[in-house]
């Protein structure tokens, strides 16, 4: 049998051990390895027989062969992963899942073990993250059990425990806002997006990909009126365009691609823009932290920047930066992340056939003519030219919002960001 070809070797050492004979299964597996000796399926198959009975250490040095032989199996790492486990190494269990999920973000049973070290080791934001995960991928598995019915109960019962802490630590400050006089509307509205947060009411409107305020105008592009500074920052185009055109023909060095996805994250609408000079960005501010060296390099940008009333998100924004679109690209239809910002484009360079769609309407940029657009309504962008277009993008407040209503916001978020809580990423072009 030994002189069988290693593929008809294998189905035959596979089905020894399904029949018990763990014996022969070792043997046939040793004749593969003696004959092919990184082959990951006998590695692993045989660290998987060393890990049923208890010898962990030759289980480890199997599971690491195979690896490297076979560095984006996922299993590979999940198996070694349980090696950790079961020698009490967390940090070493810790690595090896995460590198799972950097192979495959939505490997169900890598989520599942990750919540369960983040719970295990007291990490709350981590926890919390993960298991939101494992019920959000729950819904894509076909088959239940009664394993799979307990790990839903127990994750769901952690996120709503998680939930009801974060609302106790924030009821001092929601009871302020009620008792602060605010307009009934933004009373409503506020209260509607405290209880989305903690999965207690579904909000059917625009399509954000995190926070969703309830109530607000769905304006495609803002009325003028909103921004009466809108003309100030409409005068100082020579200058921005004089001072970026200066910065790109000396140094490149700060712009990064915009769209940089976590490794192992499926494919999906930006995957051909993913890490991609198509689309890039120089960021004067990120996430709400002026990038204090690259403003250094624009000094009149960034001082009429800091006079505006942008929006102000603890660790989320404002972002402000340059858009910069190389020719023949094209930013695909899609929405934003949330909708108590407003997203201002200052057109700087703009050559023949660039456009933007939002909602039903399709306008062309013109140098110095800024708008500001809600892009939680589907939008897109393109550049069928032969020259790169440039504009200056930075977020204000939603006009709708009232100013009780941003104090609240920022304070809701903060108290998000120390409790772990997420509210979604961005995109915005």
């Amino acid at each position: 049998m030994n002189n069988l070809p290693i593929v008809e070797l294998s189905t035959v050492a596979a089905q020894a051990r399904r029949d018990g004979d763990v014996r022969l299964a070792v043997d046939h597996w040793q004749t593969v390895l003696g004959r092919l000796p990184n082959d990951p399926l006998a590695l692993n198959s045989l660290g998987m027989i060393n890990l049923e009975q208890g010898r962990l250490t030759e289980a480890r040095s199997n599971f690491e062969q195979a690896i490297n032989a076979d560095p984006l199996a996922p299993d590979l790492r999940m198996n070694l992963a349980k090696v950790h486990r079961l020698s009490g190494e967390d940090r070493l269990e810790a690595e090896s899942l995460e590198q799972a999920l950097a192979i495959d973000q939505r490997h169900f049973m890598a989520n599942v073990r990750r919540a369960e070290l983040h719970e295990k080791r007291g990490e709350i934001a981590g926890a919390m993250h993960r298991w939101s995960g494992v019920l959000a991928l729950a819904t894509t598995v076909d088959q239940t059990s009664a394993w799979l019915d307990q790990l839903l109960t127990n994750a769901r019962r952690f996120v709503t425990s998680v939930g009801a802490g974060f609302e106790q630590n924030f009821s001092h400050r929601l009871k302020a806002f009620y008792d602060s006089g605010a307009v009934p509307l933004a009373l409503l509205r506020f209260q509607v997006t405290f209880d989305a947060i903690l999965g207690r009411r579904q909000i059917y409107a625009n399509k954000c990909h995190g926070l969703h305020y309830p109530f607000l105008p769905a304006d495609e592009y803002f009325d003028r009126n909103h921004f009466p500074w809108l003309a100030r920052v409409e005068e100082h185009t020579d200058v921005i365009r004089g001072e970026l055109l200066a910065h790109l023909a000396s140094d490149d060095t700060a712009i990064e691609p915009y769209v940089r996805q976590q490794s192992g994250t499926a494919p999906n609408i930006w995957s051909a823009l993913n890490n991609s000079p198509d689309w890039s960005a120089l960021f004067l501010w990120k996430h709400g932290v002026r990038q204090d060296d690259i403003c250094a390099f624009f000094p009149q940008t960034a001082a009429l920047l800091d006079a505006l009333p942008l929006s102000n998100i603890p660790g989320r924004s404002p972002s402000a930066f340059f858009s910069l679109l190389r020719p023949g690209s094209h930013i695909p239809p899609h929405t934003g992340v949330t909708n108590v910002r407003s997203i201002v484009h200052l057109p700087l360079v703009v050559p023949p056939d660039c456009g933007f769609r939002v909602g039903g309407e399709t306008r062309e940029w013109i140098e110095g003519k800024a708008f500001v657009f809600d892009d939680t309504i589907e939008h897109e962008a393109w550049n069928r030219s032969d020259a790169l277009r440039a504009i200056l993008i930075f977020d204000v407040w939603n006009p709708h919002l009232t100013g009780s209503e941003q104090e609240m916001l920022r304070s809701l978020f903060q108290e998000m960001n120390d409790y772990g809580l997420d509210a979604g990423g961005s995109v915005d072009n």
